[in-house]
């Protein structure tokens, strides 16, 4: 695995944030081909763990650093405060810590990955944003988590939008539109009407920064659709939910090492 296998985003001085795609060297087969480290989606052990030794060796940190937890589409926040406690399986929504090279992240297949970097208290957010973790407003309920606990105010903060499925391919259903509606989106920015409703869940999530103080310049949003571009990144809408899953992480170094 290469560094040229994985998208990288500068958003932070000894800051690594990216997200794996499909071709990253990996051993995995089929739907899960080739560097899926997603254990909840079907995969086998053997290719998980090859695939994350992989990709840990690349990052220069432990396996036991790189923490990732079963998603469940909800809410639930969960402070990373000693990498060891957090071996075994949990469900969390979206991940924070201030501990230096602790890699946490979320998978997507589809769904949105947004990091979050506080510069000023040294602190970072990796957050799982479906559709309805993005109704949930969790991005926001993630930064007003981060300020309990690190004191992060948005206007020190770097962001990212990872890749994840366009406006264009992201048809749904009267009742999810009003779902968005009556959760207070501006339906005039983040929704357009073809045959049906398409939503841009970049723009929701971009939004939900914003109104957090993080500033426009300072969020990079992917062009990146996962569904149209599904040769090299993974899609459960395209492929099903028996496929492989993009992680999207972030680590504060103690030194340059990536």
């Amino acid at each position: 695995m290469n560094k040229s296998d994985v998208l990288s985003y500068n958003i932070g001085n000894n800051i690594t944030a990216f997200t794996t795609t499909r071709n990253g060297g990996g051993c995995s087969l089929d739907n899960y081909s080739s560097m899926n480290i997603n254990p909840f989606c079907g995969d086998t052990i053997e290719h998980i763990s090859t695939n994350k030794k992989l990709l840990c060796d690349l990052l220069n940190i432990k396996q036991e650093s790189l923490i990732m937890p079963h998603q469940i589409h909800g809410t639930d926040i969960t402070i990373i405060d000693n990498a060891s406690n957090y071996s075994n399986q949990f469900e969390a929504d979206a991940l924070i810590t201030n501990i230096p090279d602790t890699c946490i992240g979320v998978s997507t297949a589809d769904c949105v990955p947004v990091l979050i970097y506080d510069k000023k208290n040294k602190a970072t957010a990796a957050i799982h944003a479906g559709w309805r973790g993005t109704l949930k407003h969790i991005v926001e309920l993630t930064i007003d988590k981060m300020h309990s606990t690190y004191n992060t105010n948005g206007d020190d903060c770097n962001a990212v939008i990872g890749p994840c499925i366009g406006v264009d391919a992201f048809e749904i259903g009267d009742e999810v539109y009003e779902s968005f509606y009556n959760a207070g989106f501006d339906m005039s920015k983040i929704a357009i009407k073809k045959e049906k409703y398409h939503i841009d869940l970049k723009e929701c999530n971009k939004i939900q920064l914003m109104n957090k103080g993080i500033k426009p310049e300072n969020i990079h949003v992917s062009n990146v659709c996962t569904f149209t571009e599904y040769n090299k990144y993974f899609s459960a809408r395209r492929l099903g939910i028996n496929s492989g899953r993009l992680f999207t992480g972030i680590i504060i170094r103690s030194e340059t090492t990536f």
